[in-house]
């Protein structure tokens, strides 16, 4: 009967106290929430319960299994506790990575929640998910260098090891110079400020997106047509990259149209105008049109317009070049440019008088002024 009663006390006793003590631990941080609600961390090591479980219970039954007395598990004594210090080791690994990460992911939000800066906010949001990845290599790697040194041939193995860390490490380096200069170059650019995620920026082949994500070796960036690039973080801390959310959001854009020498430029403003009134990507902080370059055929009119991000100046600048050239067909046609081999359309004010006499020959105020043709 002991021999029976033993195990079940041993393994039993084991997992009620480890459900206990998850359920006391889960009320407790329930109760803290509740009472700070503007604290968020009690509710993010909520998430802890499960590891918490886990490592309490291999731990318990790590110090006890020998106590059960069966005759299976002593003769397979040193098995057993092998695999249960594995287990012990990676739970217990896992259980720091998800309290690190509560605490972290609460130092987030609260700085979130009380800074009005949107680009402090990108920037400490990609400084902590770095963070986040470099304790979890950490906690992984010692987590495995812990299994490993669990098995006796490893330990000897390790030992001689030891005694040339040096030219390994000068071997190591060599072989993972290309990682190791990713993994640098991750860090320069969570704590040097260059780039974070959410930031709009143009990069190879003048492909712009948005940073979606940033690791310790990669970086993605999401483009406007969805697709996703992905580039090593070395990239941005060794050629130059447009960031069209540094300093600022707020962006200006440029329209250029091509028009006829005739173009009338003050109506354009006064239409320009008309269009932005009634843009609501347009942030109202500015706008102009003015004649920048001309060439023996046309003028290079530009309109200027500013808007609070990258999506909505690349919404302002399509609605005004649409309406614009719109606006021109309809009203002022003339005013579009032409091929120069067939008479131009004459400006209304300048359109022949209908009750001159037909033999009368016309003045060369009726005349093109590119053809010479009335």
């Amino acid at each position: 009967m002991e021999n029976v009663l033993r195990p079940l006390v041993v393994v039993g006793g084991s997992v009620l106290i480890t459900l206990l003590v998850g359920w006391l631990v889960d009320l407790l941080l329930r109760r803290a929430d509740g009472r700070h609600p503007d604290t968020p961390l009690w509710g993010l090591l909520r998430r802890c319960r499960i590891p918490l479980q886990l490592t309490l219970c291999t731990a318990l039954l790590r110090g006890s299994y020998t106590h059960t007395r069966l005759e299976l598990i002593n003769d397979h004594r040193a098995g057993i506790g092998q695999v249960l210090s594995l287990v012990l080791i990676g739970a217990s690994a896992w259980l720091v990575v998800r309290i690190a990460t509560a605490v972290v992911d609460s130092l987030y939000a609260r700085y979130a929640a009380n800074t009005p800066d949107p680009a402090r906010v990108r920037r400490v949001r990609t400084q902590v998910t770095l963070i986040q990845r470099v304790v979890t290599a950490i906690v992984a790697v010692v987590a495995i260098g812990a299994m490993l040194l669990t098995f006796p041939a490893m330990r000897t193995f390790g030992t001689s090891m030891l005694a040339s860390a040096g030219v390994l490490g000068i071997v190591a380096g060599v072989a993972a110079q290309s990682t190791l200069g990713n993994l640098f170059a991750g860090l320069q650019i969570a704590f040097g400020d260059m780039v974070r995620i959410g930031d709009t920026v143009v990069v190879v082949d003048g492909e712009w997106g948005t940073i979606e994500e940033i690791t310790l070796t990669f970086l993605a960036v999401r483009t406007w047509d969805e697709r996703r690039i992905t580039m090593p973080v070395s990239y941005f801390t060794s050629k130059p990259f447009e960031n069209w959310s540094r300093g600022g959001a707020q962006m200006t854009g440029s329209v250029f149209l091509h028009l006829d020498h005739s173009a009338p430029i003050e109506a354009m403003r006064e239409q320009l105008r008309d269009i932005l009134g009634e843009c609501a990507a347009w942030d109202g902080r500015d706008w102009s049109l003015a004649v920048t370059d001309t060439t023996p055929s046309t003028i290079l009119v530009r309109a200027v317009v500013t808007a609070k991000d990258s999506g909505d100046i690349w919404t302002v600048r399509c609605a005004v070049r649409e309406q614009l050239i719109g606006w021109l067909r309809d009203h002022h046609p003339y005013a579009l440019p032409k091929i120069a081999t067939a008479p131009a359309v004459l400006p209304p004010e300048e359109w022949p008088d209908p009750h001159r006499p037909a033999h009368e020959k016309p003045s060369d105020r009726d005349r093109s002024p590119r053809t010479g043709l009335g």
